[in-house]
Parts: C-alpha cells; sequence; structure tokens
C-alpha cells in the first residue's frame, strides 16, 4: 500500500505539469488586454489624447502582471522578431511592432524606433501646457497614431504631422530636436531596409525568467518563494487579481468556497444517509412494494431538472402571495449577523435561507446512489459467507446492513471521490437562482465578466482536487475491502 501511494504522489507532478500548461494556456490566450481590463481610466480620451499617468499605470500594471516577460522557457521565432525586453502600453502596440519588423526583416531597428518614439513621446509631453487644448490633442492623436504603426511609410507620414504641429512652437521643436532626429533617423533605416529573408530564418532563444515560470513558482525564490515581490506562484496559492474587484484570487476564493463546500457537503451527507438505507432496504425486499414504489419516486425526482425545481420551490414556499416558509434568496439576513452572534446563532440564523437550496443540491443523487446500492447489495446476497451468515442464525437485517453492506462500498466510494473537485466548484445554476455568494455564482458572475485569473483558478483548483480525490477513493477501497491490494503479484515457482 505504501508503494502504491509513493506511485501515485509520483503520478501527481506530471498530471500537475499538465494541468498547469492547460490553464497557462487558457490565461495567455483569452481575449481581451488584462491592463485594460484593470484600469478604470481607458488609454484615451474622445480626442484620442492619451495621459502620461495612464501610461504609467499600464506599465506599472504589464510589469507587476509579467506581461513583460517572454512566454515560455524556449522560444522559436523568426530572426526578425524584436527582442522581448521592451515595455508596451498594451497588446496592440506590441502587435504592431511586431507587423513593423516583419515588414522588412529588421526587428533590432523595430525595437530601436520604439525606443526613440517612446523618448520623443516623453520629450513632448513635458510642453503639454504651451499648446492649445486643440492643438495637443492633435499632436496626441498623432503620436498614438505612430505608437501603433505597422510600416515605416506610415510612420514617417505621422512624424511629419507632428512635427508640422510642434515648429507653431519654435523653442518647443528646438528643446525636442535631438530626441525627433533620432526617431527620424530610425525610421529612415526602417525604409532603407530590406531584409525580409530574416522572417524565414528561425531563431531559437531561452529565458530563465520568463511569464510561465513566474506564474507558477513567482518573482521570487523558485522553491521558497522569497523574496517576491508581485506573484508568489500558483504553487503557493497565489492565482493573480480579480479583474472586477482587484483583490488577490486566492482571497476571493477563500471568501466564496466556505458557502459551496458547506451546501455540497451537506448535501452528500443527507443524499448517503437517505440513499443507502433505502437501496439496502429495497434490495433485501426485491420486487416488494417498497422496492418498487421507491423506485418509481427516485426516477421521478432524477427527471427534473434541477433548476425548473428550484424555481418551482421558491414559487411555492418563498412567496408572499402563497407560502412565505422561506426566505427567497441569499444564506443570511440582509443586516447580516449580530455582532455577538455566536456559531449556533449564525446557524440558526442561516438554516432557513439553506433549506431549499439544500433539498435542490441533494434529490438528484438519490435515484442513482440508492439503486447502484440496491444492485450491489443483490449481488452480495447471493455470496456463500451470506448463506453462511444465514445458517449461523444472524438477522436479514444484520447481514444486510453489517456484512453486505461494507462489500457493497466500493461504487459509493467512487461517487463520494468525486464531490472534492464539486465542492469547489458548487453549483452555477442553483447559487445563481438562489443568489448564494458561493464559487458557482462566482464562476457565473467571472464568465460574464471574463475575470479571466478567477476562472483559471477554479479550473487548476478543480483539477487538482479531482487527482486528489482519486488518490482518496483508491484508499477508500482498501479500508472497505481488505482483499483490494495495490501490488502487482509474483509469480510462484
Amino acid at each position: 500500500m505504501k508503494r502504491y501511494l509513493i506511485r501515485r504522489l509520483l503520478f501527481f507532478i506530471p498530471a500537475l505539469v499538465v494541468i498547469s500548461l492547460l490553464a497557462f494556456a487558457i490565461s495567455i490566450n483569452a481575449p481581451g488586454d488584462p491592463v485594460e481590463r484593470l484600469l478604470s481610466s481607458g488609454s484615451d480620451d474622445g480626442n484620442g489624447a492619451i495621459d502620461l499617468n495612464t501610461n504609467k499605470q499600464k506599465e506599472f500594471w504589464r510589469t507587476k502582471l509579467g506581461l513583460d516577460l517572454p512566454l515560455f522557457y524556449l522560444s522559436v521565432r523568426s530572426k526578425s522578431y524584436p527582442e522581448t525586453t521592451l515595455t508596451f502600453n498594451n497588446e496592440k502596440q506590441q502587435k504592431a511592432l511586431e507587423k513593423l519588423a516583419f515588414s522588412n526583416g529588421d526587428g533590432a531597428n523595430a525595437a530601436n524606433f520604439h525606443n526613440q518614439r517612446a523618448s520623443f513621446s516623453d520629450d513632448l509631453r513635458q510642453y503639454k501646457k504651451v499648446y492649445s487644448e486643440v492643438l495637443w490633442n492633435d499632436i496626441m492623436l498623432h503620436l498614438n497614431m505612430m505608437n501603433h504603426a505597422t510600416d515605416y511609410l506610415q510612420a514617417q507620414q505621422t512624424l511629419s504631422s507632428i512635427e508640422t504641429i510642434v515648429r507653431k512652437v519654435p523653442e518647443v521643436r528646438s528643446l525636442t530636436w535631438d530626441s525627433y532626429i533620432a526617431l527620424k533617423k530610425t525610421i529612415q533605416n526602417g525604409i532603407n531596409t530590406h531584409a525580409t529573408i530574416n522572417n524565414l530564418i528561425p531563431k531559437i532563444s531561452v529565458h530563465a525568467d520568463n511569464l510561465y515560470h513566474r506564474w507558477l513558482f513567482g518573482d521570487g525564490n523558485w522553491l521558497t518563494g522569497a523574496g517576491a515581490t508581485y506573484s508568489k506562484g500558483i504553487i503557493r496559492g497565489d492565482f493573480g487579481i480579480s479583474y472586477q474587484t482587484r483583490q488577490p484570487v486566492s482571497e476571493v476564493i477563500g471568501q466564496k468556497a466556505g458557502w459551496s463546500l458547506l451546501l455540497s457537503l451537506l448535501s452528500v451527507l443527507f443524499a448517503y444517509l437517505i440513499s443507502i438505507p433505502a437501496g439496502v432496504w429495497a434490495g433485501i425486499h426485491k420486487g416488494g412494494r417498497f422496492d418498487k414504489s421507491s423506485a418509481l419516486l427516485w426516477f421521478v425526482l432524477y427527471s427534473m431538472p434541477s433548476f425548473w425545481l428550484a424555481t418551482l420551490l421558491l414559487m411555492l414556499f418563498a412567496n408572499p402571495d402563497i407560502i412565505h416558509w422561506f426566505p427567497a434568496s441569499g444564506v443570511k439576513p440582509a443586516t447580516g449577523y449580530p455582532a455577538d452572534a455566536g456559531i449556533l446563532e449564525k446557524i440558526q440564523l442561516s438554516l432557513p435561507y439553506l433549506i431549499l437550496p439544500l433539498i435542490c443540491y441533494t434529490y438528484s443523487s438519490f435515484a442513482f446512489l440508492s439503486r447502484t446500492m440496491r444492485v450491489n447489495i443483490i449481488e452480495q446476497m447471493g455470496q456463500d459467507y451470506i448463506r453462511t451468515a444465514k445458517a449461523k442464525g444472524l438477522s436479514l437485517n444484520r447481514i444486510a446492513f453489517v456484512h453486505a453492506l461494507r462489500n457493497s462500498m466500493l461504487p459509493l466510494i467512487t461517487v463520494f471521490a468525486n464531490i472534492f473537485p464539486a465542492a469547489l466548484g458548487g453549483s452555477v445554476i442553483l447559487e445563481t437562482i438562489f443568489t448564494i455568494p458561493g464559487m458557482g455564482y462566482e464562476t457565473y458572475l467571472s464568465i460574464q465578466n471574463q475575470n479571466y485569473p478567477m476562472i483559471v483558478a477554479i479550473f487548476t483548483i478543480t483539477g487538482f482536487l479531482t487527482i486528489a480525490g482519486f488518490l482518496i477513493a483508491d484508499i477508500l477501497y482498501a479500508v472497505a475491502d481488505p482483499r483490494i491490494q495495490f501490488r502487482s503479484e509474483t509469480n510462484k515457482s
């Protein structure tokens, strides 16, 4: 058993690597720019003007999120690809620079152009007050066009338009002349260079510091996490920042997962407490009245969609016009718990809110669990050890609930192992209908608001819990049936 557990734990490593790679691929390929979602203001105003403070914020957030790093440890790109140490305000600007580099095959000049236009832009912004609002907005509009230029002729025309406006204030033209000439030189070099053959020449680069490494291990020591500035890595529970609230994703999960976990565990507990005795009783009285009536009841319940039953229960038992026994939404009073409330008082206040959701969480499990138990009990009741127990004079109930039940638990253990990922994910439909602040409702909001760090975190943790559930199920198999051996048998000569 010990050797088997070690093998399974070692199996965790490649499985978790695959899960992490899939989660990372989802996060980097998610549509939209993370920086734009995190900033409260856009990059441009109505006239195309760019606020300097906004650009500084963008630069800060791109550094904090690691978007200025290469994606992976290895990259295979064409020789004309610009260097990856450049900083960008947004994804569109980065894509435009890549197209600019491919337009003539000179990535080094494209990178130089990027740096020179940033220097020229910074010089101009120092003299914003010298120009009228109309002229300044016109300058910023053309600078924004240059930031997204995809060929050098376009950049040359844009720079000429900027120079025409700037020369209206001679002192500004002279003070920004050096950066203007440097930028103009890179543009001219780009026009004169024709090295598109570089687009076809592959270049392999190794990146010790990359976005995947940082996402996985953080930006500190990869083993201990010491010295981390912006991220500790997902292996230490740091899944980044929520786009909605700017809170750490791990904090949001910590706040929301409790209610999903509570409802999932209670529903499994009640399902087992009802289904197992019902299945055993139906098995030992095969073909009897209880067997037939319970089968009909369970399958009728199983055929009811959870959203339909939830809506029906709310209409009947949370409706002031019919029966108002239970609250319609939430998990506690709108005013919250009293400041001095103890655990028992909190349970008492929340109980009315949880009854209807628990019914909807639990009922669909009755048919599967009870019928599975019934079939297993019928099979066990025909075994030799059961006949021996009957010959000893043991009662039918004792034989069924003590001896046969233990050997019938293996399929139920498999079901039990699946509750771990479900406990975190919750039920999107039910939590949305009952407005339960759990992970299901949070998942719905995250998808609706394109909050990708939260979605990726849920995917990653669910994958881990699924693997953990399989391991726990294997351990419980051995506990339930000691005849199960997790080792290979050796042939005896």
